[in-house]
């Protein structure tokens, strides 16, 4: 599904010398790597501040915990998502306010956002799945009037960009109150074990976020409030600043990836393409297909025979998870969640993938789309 091993051996002498640096001057909590990379990822995504911090679920806690969201507040998220987003508004002891996605592109459905806000929102959580943007047209629309702010779950879709027809603007991560992100490996842009980051360019949340990820100190041993540790280490700020300078051709390369899977499977039937949302520019975290639920399991194990590996993301989503029973959700409200649960299908996606590989993977599915007609 991803070629990290590829991907590093052409960036390898950077990523030495990257690596080595920070051996020599043994910074490998805080120190200067971590500082520079927040300042080119703030340039990079144009908000005024970034926090590094330990991972994209510290991220979200970070975010949530700077807005003083706990028992008896509710957040309004989606539950097809990775369990993060859902999980940690649980952890805060708040009630995830699930709702509905958009059946093409997947991302939360705002008129049920609208309809879902009580006395007790306290914030919004929309998810830029799978390397696209959610609708923050109508999201900060309700945002503005309702003066309930919104978190950007933006660990898929780093490097993508809103243009809305009113002139909204802006990269994921950066158009709500604050935005989070994972450095997740496997990420479009990933270290080399666990990271992540909050964006806001409202200082003074910031600098809530700064504090609550550093133990909740605003200076050594004078702790302001009750935060927790979450940081970004040394060697992961040095190998996320390289591979920063190489995000906009990673972008490039899985976008010409994704306009290749098009192309190669606009004539197989039973099988819909990712429909891109005009307003936002992709990025292709995954190439995910909509097919037929009864075959998509048959499917799968054909390619895997094949030796071509797939992901379902997500087969079970929020409302449905074990771990939530206790909010007893109506399961009739998640048509379209249930309905991609069980037909989404993501192909490989990542920045060495070749049209040949690429040739090879449609071939197989089209291959089963010939015996199964």
């Amino acid at each position: 599904m991803v070629d990290l091993v590829g991907q590093h051996a052409k960036i390898q002498p950077e990523l030495d010398a990257a690596i080595s640096g920070v051996l020599k001057t043994g910074a490998f909590v805080k120190g200067p790597e971590v500082k520079a990379f927040s300042e080119e990822l703030a340039a990079f995504t144009g908000s005024t501040h970034v926090i590094p911090c330990g991972n994209g679920t510290d991220a979200l806690q970070i975010a949530m915990m700077a807005l003083d969201i706990g028992p008896g507040d509710e957040v309004i998220t989606t539950g097809f998502t990775f369990i993060s987003t859902v999980e940690v508004v649980a952890l805060m002891g708040a009630k995830p306010v699930l709702v509905d996605v958009h059946p093409d592109t997947f991302t939360i459905d705002p008129e049920q956002v609208e309809q879902a806000i009580t006395p007790r929102t306290k914030a919004i959580v929309p998810v830029h799945l799978f390397g696209q943007m959610a609708d923050m047209d109508a999201l900060m629309e309700i945002s503005v009037r309702t003066g309930i702010p919104i978190i950007e779950d933006n660990a898929q879709a780093i490097g993508a960009a809103w243009c809305g027809v009113d002139g909204l603007h802006g990269q994921s991560g950066t158009m709500g109150l604050m935005g989070t992100t994972s450095f997740f490996p496997s990420k479009n842009l990933g270290c080399m074990g666990d990271g992540g980051a909050v964006t806001s360019s409202d200082d003074a949340v910031a600098e809530r976020c700064r504090q609550i990820a550093n133990h909740g100190m605003s200076r050594q041993y004078h702790h302001d409030v009750v935060g927790i540790n979450s940081r970004l280490d040394g060697l992961q700020a040095a190998i996320l600043r390289v591979k920063l300078r190489h995000l906009r051709s990673y972008i490039s390369a899985r976008q010409q990836a994704a306009a290749r899977y098009d192309e190669m499977l606009s004539d197989v039937q039973g099988v819909q393409i990712p429909v891109r949302e005009y307003r936002s520019s992709h990025v292709f975290h995954q190439y995910t297909l909509k097919v037929n639920p009864t075959h998509r399991d048959a499917l799968r194990a054909h390619l895997s025979q094949a030796g071509v590996p797939t992901g379902v993301y997500y087969p079970v989503p929020g409302h449905a998870q074990k771990a939530f029973e206790q909010f007893q959700y109506d399961a009739r409200k998640f048509p379209v969640s249930d309905a991609l649960a069980a037909s989404v299908l993501s192909l490989p996606m990542h920045t060495e993938l070749t049209e040949e590989q690429q040739h090879f993977i449609v071939d197989s599915i089209r291959n089963f789309v010939d015996i199964n007609k």
